[in-house]
């Protein structure tokens, strides 16, 4: 008798603290597992050299981009863009962006990882999602 007074006291303190320890995970992460809302960010023009695999400057060209940030951080995405844009900006001269026969095409494959990285390091890892392109042309 004593032994199964025991089981099922010891059985009910399981349900309730395990049941107590589901809520509680649910109330935590209730906020994280909702979707997030993305939006496009437009950087504006970003000059950019355009840099030969041997360090030669070939020219320079004109990019426009815009980064795929979640909607709850656009003002202050917006308030350091002038920081990421600086970021860019020490990054793209040591990037080789430089090709075709006389260099003046630039590779935007290799653009947008230096705009992702640069964002990585001035907005945190995993704000930008993306970073679409939508503009490329000559100084």
């Amino acid at each position: 008798m004593q032994k199964a007074a025991i089981s099922l006291i010891a059985l009910g303190l399981g349900l309730v603290v395990g049941g107590a320890g589901a809520y509680g995970t649910d109330l935590m992460m209730h906020q994280s597992l909702r979707p997030r809302t993305m939006v496009f960010l437009p950087t504006g023009d970003i000059l950019a050299p355009l840099v030969s695999a041997d360090g030669r400057l070939a020219s320079y060209v004109t990019i426009t981009a815009q980064i795929e940030i979640p909607s709850d951080r656009e003002e202050d995405i917006k308030r350091n863009l002038p920081v990421l844009i600086n970021a860019i900006n020490m990054r793209t001269y040591r990037a080789p962006m430089a090709s075709g026969k006389d260099g003046l095409v630039p590779r935007l494959d290799l653009f947008r990882n230096v705009v992702k990285e640069a964002a990585d390091e001035t907005l945190g890892p995993g704000v930008v999602a993306r970073v679409a392109i939508t503009h490329a042309g000559p100084l």
